[in-house]
Parts: C-alpha cells; sequence; structure tokens
C-alpha cells in the first residue's frame, strides 16, 4: 500500500491543510512555482482515483450480472418488480418523446392514464441527465439502454466518492479509488439502487454534496456549489433529500474535526451559514420540478398507511456481510476489506482521538437513527415508506467507508487496530449465523475475502518492517485489496440477483411479443379520432413501452381522482390502487372512446429466460368520439356520485341503462369457501362479473373456469365476463376462493345488452363532437351548432386542466364523475382544455429568484477576488518603486 508522504496535500486554496500548512499566495501576491505544483499534483491524484474507481466499479458491477447470468450478458431477465412495470416502460417514452414520437409532451402524457402529469413523472423517474443517454440506443434495445445508464450512474458514484476521499485527507489515490468501488458497489446499490435507477442518483448526490459542504467549509466555490446541489435534487429530489441529510452529518463533524481557520466557533458557524446557503438555492433552482412533485405526491392515490418496525439486529449486522438480500432489512454491505478498514478506526492511535470519537460516534448514532421511528421518519421526509424501508441505507455506507478512508489514508493501520478489527468481524460474522438474510455463498465469500485481505496487510507489514521489496510488497497488497473488492462484490451481485428473481415479482425480457404489438399499434393508430389500448404485455405500463392510448398507469403519482374513478367502473389495480390496469369491457371502451382494442394470447407460459411471444389480434368497434355533449347534464349537478354499483356507474357516465341486472341473485354457500350464484337474465345477453376481493375462479353454467385475483389491499380485481345467457335465462355462477371466505358486492353480476349499448353510442357519436384536434399538452373540440348541456371529455379531470367552451376565459375544469366536463349554452360550438402541471409556476418563479441570487453572488465572489487581486498587485508595485 502506497505510504501516505508519496501524496500531496489536498486541501483548497488559501486554505489550512489538516497538518497545518498552507498553500496559498506567496508574499509576492503571485502563485508560487509550489503552489501550483501542488494544485496540479492534487488534481492528477484526484482524476486518477476517480478514473481507477469508476473502471473498477463498471467491472464490479458487469461481473455481477455475468454471474448471474442476467441480460446483457445472458438469457435471464433483469426486470425485477418496479425495474419492469415502470423504469423501462418509461423509458422507452422518454425516448419517442425526445425523438419527437410520442402523444403528448413534457407537461402531458395522452399515451398512460387517459391523459396524465408527465412532468411529475419525469422528475420522479427521468430526469437525471443520465436518462438522456436513451436516445443514443434503438428503439428494441431500451433493456441495453437501461442497463448502460444503471452501471453509468453507479460508476460515476464511485469516481465522485474516491475524489471526496482525497479531498477529506491526503493519502494515497489507488486506495481511494478501491473503497469509492466499496461505496458504489455497496448493498444498497445492488439490492435496490440497480432495479430502482431513479435512486442511484442519490448515490452519487451524497459524495458530490459532501464536496459542496468542504467548498462552503472552506469558503470556496460559492456558486458551484448550488449548482451542484440543484442538479443533485433535480436529479432525483426524493434520495437527493436523504443525501442531504447525510453531507449535513458529515460537514458537522468536518466542523468539529477538521484543523484550519474553521476551528474557531465565527470560522464554524460561517461554514454551516455558507452551507446553508448553498442548499437554499439549490433547492430553489430545482423548485419547477420538486414543487410540482410535491403537489402531484398530495393529489396522489393514498397508500395504506405503514407503521415502522425495527428489523432484529442480528439481521443488520448480517447485511454487512457478503451475498445477503433482502427488502426488510438495511443493505449495508461494503465489502469485507473496506468495513475491516472501518472497524479499525476504534483502535487506531495514528488518528486524532477527537476524530476517531466523533466519527465512531456519528456511524453508531446515524445507525441507531435507522432503527428508531422518529429518526426513520426524519430520513424519510415526515412519511413512513410503503416496500423497502431503508432506502437510507446508502448514506451509512458512505460513512462507513470515510471512516475506513480517515483510517487508512496516512498508512496501514499498525497491528493492534487490525486485530482489533478482525476480532469485531469475527465476532459479527458468529453473532449473525442464524440470521434469515444469510445465503449460502455469504460465509465461504467472508472467509476467502477475509483471508486475501490479510494478505495484503501482511505484505505492507512486511514491506514496513522489514524494508525488503518496499515498492513491490505495497503493489501486492494493492492488487489483493482490488481482487478482494471485486470477486467479493460480483459474487454479492451475482446472489442479490438470482435471489430476487426466486423472491420477487418479474416481468420477462422485451421480445417478440413487445415488437409485433408495437407494429400492430403503429398500424391501427387512430389517435385522436379514437383511442388504441393495446391490452395486457407482459411487465406493466404497456402503452408508454409499445405505444397506442390506454388506461393502465402505473405511477407513485397516480392520482386519487384516476384510481377511484376506474375502481368505480370495475377497473383493477395493482400496487394498492398506484397501478391502475386496462379493462377489456365493452361499456367502458365507449366512454373512453377506445375504438380499437389488442388482445394477446401467449404462446408458451412466460419464463424468465425466454423471450416472450404470443398471438395478437385487433378488435375495430364504434365508439363515440374523445368529447360527448350531455344535453341531460347541468353541471353542478347533485347527484353526480358514483355509487356502489360498478355497473350502475358505467350507465351514469355513459348516460344509457345497458345492463340488465338481475333484482335478486341467490347465494348458497358451499363447503371448503364455495358458493353458488343463481340469477335470471335476458336470453344472448353477455354475463359480466365484479368481485373485487375475489381471488379464485368463477363459472357459468359449467363453462370455462374464469380467475380473478383480488387480494386487497395490494390488488383488486377486474370486472371480467363469463360468458353468454342461454336461450332459457337461467345463470348459474359456481364460485371458488383460495383466500378464506367469499366476499361479494351488492351487485355481482350485470348481463350486457349489446343492443342497448350499440343505441348509445350511436346517440353520443350523434350529438358529439365532429372534430377533435390534440396538441401536446392541449385539446379542442368541433361541437354541433346549438350544443347545450354538458361537453364531458374522455379525460381524468386531474389537477392542472384549465378549460373554456368557445371564446370565454380559461377557469379551471370542472369535474363530472371524474371526467372533464365543460358547461355548455347553446352558443359555443368549439371547446377547448389545456394542462399546466400544478406548482409550475410558483416553480419557476422560485427558481428565478434563486439564479439572481446566485448570479449576485457570483459577480461579488468574482469581484472581490479582483479587488484582492488589484491591492495585491499595488502592493507589490510600490515596494518595487520603493
Amino acid at each position: 500500500m502506497p505510504p501516505a508522504a508519496e501524496t500531496v496535500p489536498d486541501q483548497g486554496e488559501g486554505a489550512r491543510t489538516e497538518d497545518g500548512r498552507t498553500g496559498g499566495p506567496d508574499a509576492d501576491g503571485g502563485r508560487s512555482r509550489t503552489a501550483r505544483l501542488i494544485r496540479a499534483g492534487r488534481r492528477g491524484l484526484r482524476v486518477r482515483a476517480a478514473a481507477a474507481a469508476a473502471l473498477l466499479t463498471c467491472l464490479g458491477f458487469c461481473l455481477g450480472g455475468l454471474m448471474a447470468g442476467a441480460h446483457p450478458f445472458g438469457p435471464t431477465t433483469r426486470n425485477t418488480v418496479d425495474l419492469g412495470q415502470q423504469y423501462l416502460p418509461y423509458h422507452a417514452y422518454w425516448r419517442r418523446l425526445l425523438l419527437g414520437d410520442a402523444d403528448g409532451d413534457l407537461f402531458l402524457n395522452w399515451s398512460a392514464g387517459f391523459g396524465t402529469n408527465f412532468l411529475g413523472d419525469f422528475g420522479t423517474y427521468l430526469s437525471s441527465p443520465f436518462d438522456l443517454m436513451v436516445v443514443l440506443f434503438p428503439a428494441d434495445r431500451m433493456e441495453l439502454a437501461l442497463y448502460v445508464i444503471t452501471a453509468a450512474k453507479i460508476t460515476a458514484a464511485g469516481g465522485a466518492m474516491a475524489v471526496l476521499l482525497l479531498t477529506l485527507r491526503r493519502g494515497p489515490w489507488p486506495v481511494a479509488a478501491v473503497l469509492g468501488t466499496a461505496y458504489a458497489l455497496c448493498g444498497w446499490a445492488l439490492n435496490h439502487g440497480a432495479t430502482v435507477p431513479m435512486w442511484l442518483d442519490g448515490l452519487l448526490a451524497f459524495p458530490l454534496l459532501c464536496l459542496v459542504g468542504e467548498w462552503a467549509r472552506t469558503g470556496r466555490r460559492p456558486v458551484l456549489g448550488p449548482l451542484v446541489v440543484a442538479l443533485a435534487w433535480f436529479a432525483n429530489f426524493y434520495t437527493a433529500y436523504m443525501a442531504t441529510v447525510g453531507a449535513a452529518v458529515v460537514l458537522v463533524v468536518r466542523l468539529l474535526t477538521a484543523e484550519g481557520s474553521g476551528r474557531t466557533a465565527r470560522g464554524r458557524l460561517a461554514g454551516l451559514l455558507r452551507s446553508a446557503r448553498a442548499v437554499l438555492l439549490g433547492v430553489g433552482l430545482a423548485a419547477p420540478i420538486v414543487l410540482v412533485i410535491f403537489l402531484a405526491t398530495r393529489v396522489a392515490d393514498p397508500t395504506p398507511e405503514v407503521t415502522f418496525v425495527a428489523v432484529d439486529w442480528t439481521d443488520v449486522f448480517a447485511r454487512l456481510l457478503p451475498a445477503t438480500a433482502g427488502v426488510a432489512s438495511p443493505a449495508l454491505f461494503i465489502g469485507t476489506p473496506a468495513l475491516a478498514l472501518a472497524l479499525t478506526l476504534p483502535f487506531n492511535s495514528a488518528v486524532a482521538p477527537r476524530v476517531r470519537i466523533a466519527w465512531v460516534a456519528t456511524i453508531c448514532l446515524v445507525t441507531l437513527s435507522m432503527q428508531w421511528e422518529p429518526t426513520h421518519l426524519l430520513w424519510h421526509a415526515g412519511a413512513s415508506p410503503n416496500g423497502i424501508p431503508y432506502r437510507q441505507a446508502f448514506v451509512l455506507c458512505g460513512l462507513l467507508v470515510i471512516a475506513g478512508w480517515l483510517s487508512t489514508a496516512q498508512g496501514l493501520p499498525r497491528t493492534p487496530a487490525l486485530l482489533g478489527a478482525t476480532g469485531l468481524l469475527a465476532a459479527m460474522a458468529f453473532a449473525v449465523r442464524d440470521s434469515v438474510v444469510v445465503d449460502r455463498w455469504t460465509y465461504p465469500a467472508f472467509a476467502v475475502a477475509l483471508a486475501l485481505a490479510v494478505l495484503a496487510a501482511a505484505a505492507v507489514v512486511l514491506a514496513r518492517r522489514y524494508g525488503a521489496g518496499s515498492r513491490a510488497m505495497p503493489a501486492v497488497a494493492v492488487a489483493l485489496l482490488v481482487l478482494t473488492q471485486i470477486g467479493e462484490t460480483a459474487i454479492t451481485g451475482g446472489r442479490i440477483a438470482e435471489q430476487q428473481l426466486a423472491q420477487v415479482h418479474w416481468s420477462p425480457r422485451v421480445g417478440p411479443w413487445q415488437e409485433d404489438m408495437a407494429r400492430t399499434v403503429e398500424a391501427k393508430d387512430a389517435w385522436p379520432r379514437h383511442r388504441t389500448d393495446p391490452g395486457e404485455v407482459p411487465g406493466g405500463n404497456d402503452v408508454l413501452l409499445v405505444g397506442g392510448q390506454g388506461g393502465e398507469y402505473y405511477s407513485s403519482l397516480s392520482s386519487d381522482v384516476y384510481s377511484r374513478t376506474l375502481s368505480s367502473l370495475g377497473f383493477g389495480y395493482y400496487a394498492k390502487g398506484r397501478h391502475p390496469v386496462s379493462l377489456d369491457n365493452p361499456v367502458t371502451d365507449a366512454i373512453f372512446s377506445i375504438g380499437t382494442r389488442m388482445r394477446s394470447e401467449p404462446t408458451a407460459p412466460l419464463r424468465t429466460d425466454e423471450l416472450p411471444e404470443a398471438v395478437i389480434t385487433a378488435t375495430d368497434t364504434p365508439v363515440p368520439p374523445l368529447v360527448t355533449v350531455r344535453p341531460d347534464v347541468r353541471l353542478p349537478a347533485p347527484g353526480a356520485r358514483f355509487g356502489e354499483s360498478a355497473f350502475a356507474n358505467q350507465e351514469l357516465l355513459l348516460g344509457s341503462k345497458v345492463y340488465d341486472t338481475p333484482a335478486q341473485v341467490r347465494r348458497t354457500d358451499g363447503p371448503k369457501d364455495t358458493a353458488t350464484l343463481t340469477a335470471t337474465c335476458p336470453a344472448n345477453a353477455r354475463v359480466w362479473f365484479w368481485a373485487p376481493q375475489l381471488q379464485g375462479t368463477a363459472t357459468l353454467n359449467g363453462q370455462r373456469p374464469v380467475s380473478f385475483v383480488g387480494k386487497l389491499p395490494s390488488v383488486l380485481g377486474p370486472m371480467q365476463p363469463l360468458g353468454t345467457v342461454p336461450e332459457s335465462g337461467a345463470v348459474r355462477i359456481e364460485l371458488r376462493s383460495d383466500r378464506g371466505a367469499l366476499k361479494l358486492p351488492r351487485q355481482p353480476v350485470g348481463c350486457l345488452v349489446q343492443e342497448r349499448l350499440e343505441t348509445a353510442v350511436r346517440q353520443l357519436t350523434a350529438t358529439g363532437a365532429t372534430a377533435v384536434h390534440v396538441s401536446g399538452h392541449g385539446l379542442t373540440a368541433e361541437l354541433p351548432p346549438g350544443s347545450t348541456g354538458t361537453a364531458v371529455i374522455a379525460v381524468p379531470r386531474i389537477s392542472g386542466w384549465s378549460c373554456a367552451a368557445g371564446d370565454a376565459r380559461p377557469a379551471p375544469a370542472k369535474r363530472y364523475l371524474g371526467l372533464l366536463a365543460v358547461p355548455l349554452d347553446g352558443g359555443a360550438t368549439t371547446v377547448s382544455c389545456s394542462f399546466r402541471p400544478p406548482g409550475l409556476r410558483i416553480g419557476g418563479a422560485i427558481a428565478a429568484v434563486s439564479l439572481l441570487v446566485l448570479l449576485a453572488l457570483g459577480f461579488r465572489s468574482r469581484f472581490l477576488r479582483r479587488t484582492t487581486r488589484v491591492h495585491l498587485e499595488c502592493t507589490s508595485g510600490s515596494s518595487d518603486g520603493k
């Protein structure tokens, strides 16, 4: 391991280094040759460390995928949970939008959810600069694009951490590179970040924000600091918030322990205020995105409230070991060598006592804060998250890596510190042997990594003690360190990928099914004359991946209005309401103007290691236009609210009675969670069954059983057809539940009379819009002269819409049963609506003020530097004149 004496100081211009030296201007006001060489050397070390960390990080990440046989290194899918259902389709849509091929713009997405707030989704999933890389890949290589983006984010995080370490304390750049890699490939990144790529911007933000804190502490880069904060919050405000909290913790420790002019109370306060200014200005610059997301979250479909329960401490410590995985415990793995170096800090007498005490206490307190509900809520901005509860774990991983660097930067810790760390490692490994997160690979990988780490330490000790091979042995130590870190990380990444596929929901690779569907949708697309719904395609957010305009929409910002409207009409959902799915029902197709519907029949069961294929059919059906006129509706409509029956709700929104709902449905309960329903319906009517809580099957008159998937609160089962009513009119439905007692709504059966529906469609078409035109985030419809009542637009009335009839001034849009509505007085022949994301205007104003303040700050800083330089030149000239 290269000795610390071979490095150069790593401090700011004019700032005092850890050992009290200065690197500022020389006595005559000019920059000395020595100072220039120091700065050049410092930059060179950082560049080498960052480049090496990036290379090692990319290598380790790719090796993990290779060991798992995952795409792009093997046939196995990586599309677990939200990676396949959200991020992949969102990136496919983002590519189309950037290339001008999408139905919508940055404000509004016409494709998903019958029209949604895209700026909020953009800021949540796509606002990272790395996501612009999608345009470099063809449309059928979005999985590869997403993998490259993921690898690029993790790689950048490794380089940024290496730079931060050399900024905190001078030391050997190869060790900084290895520790930067340990941070970027921590368990959090492999277990969570790699499958939720938007969070990886927080992984990169943490070291960058710590650098901002260092600049503020030493009074440098007053303009660049806020810009870095703004970029972090713009890329992903959620994990940027956690990274900001973590960086604040690091700053406080640095203010208390670092040498230099900031050691006085006044200097500390000044550094703290400069840091606060940087954060406030940076967040202000990002306000247009942050505020839009915040307001969209407030009107999003509320998920069930979560009560935080701390995980067992054995599981917490077990997650420090390799090849452990899980969503209920913090993923804290940083590699055995890096962990061992971190554990030497409490025993390392070469480090100043105040530094040891401060950092050890900080790491302990941060660890405890993850297990205590009030501080858990603080880490997560006041709301305990659904799903992964330890989303801030990457910050603790970063603190452990910093501790390892502070203990090692000035040379390998002495034998007592090494023995102390080894003892702690051994005790921890023994104590967690029964943890549920321990994998069969955990202890073998840990033992080999520990043995190689011991050999690396031995090489340094031999070189230090005997002087023989003083250059070769440290190089051997670094090579062993790199081999251990990369090998153990690759094994961990591979095992995590394999365990995820075995334990959680996954989607298959993108293949012929999606490609055929995309071509069929493109050929049939008739927007905005009517919508084309691709139906169910493997994964989720189907229309974002294959095109069209459907009802499926999966987002953390799915509006409450949209989710409740669709569930009231018999649609189903996943993700506790945040993922409404398409409903193949002719009545709702008429309501939402879905004139072309795709249906898929898979040719084989879905597999993790094969591309999906299906036979695709397209059905064209006459439907009303996107804008219809309801002469019988006057706004506000006092009785216009959904009831308990999905069939009645569909009829209310359609404006016609099309179902024959049996007046009496007789239920007979049988053994083992079975029941039989009997009723009478018109001959040849289509029987639709609505049982949103049923997980089991329903069979009509002995025909083929139909599966239902209800599992509240997570999954709401959609309305489904069971078959056709026979000539006798007798309806007999046999039910079987897989989850205990059968719970049915008051009116579970509806018999659709096709002739009634066709009549209703003809009436709505005759009185509806004669032409509809759409722009990126607006809509204009031409109406028949003399239209009265209410124009109902088949678009959810989410926050942000404003509408007008004729030449009237636009006003916030009215709502009719969850859809956009515009009152008509008979004089208007057009209706126009426009969408602007809520919060954009005030967010833009905040950003403008922040930019003005930042510009003023930049001019002031430049003026002060110029004034100081002129003063020094004048002083120097006067001295020469004497």
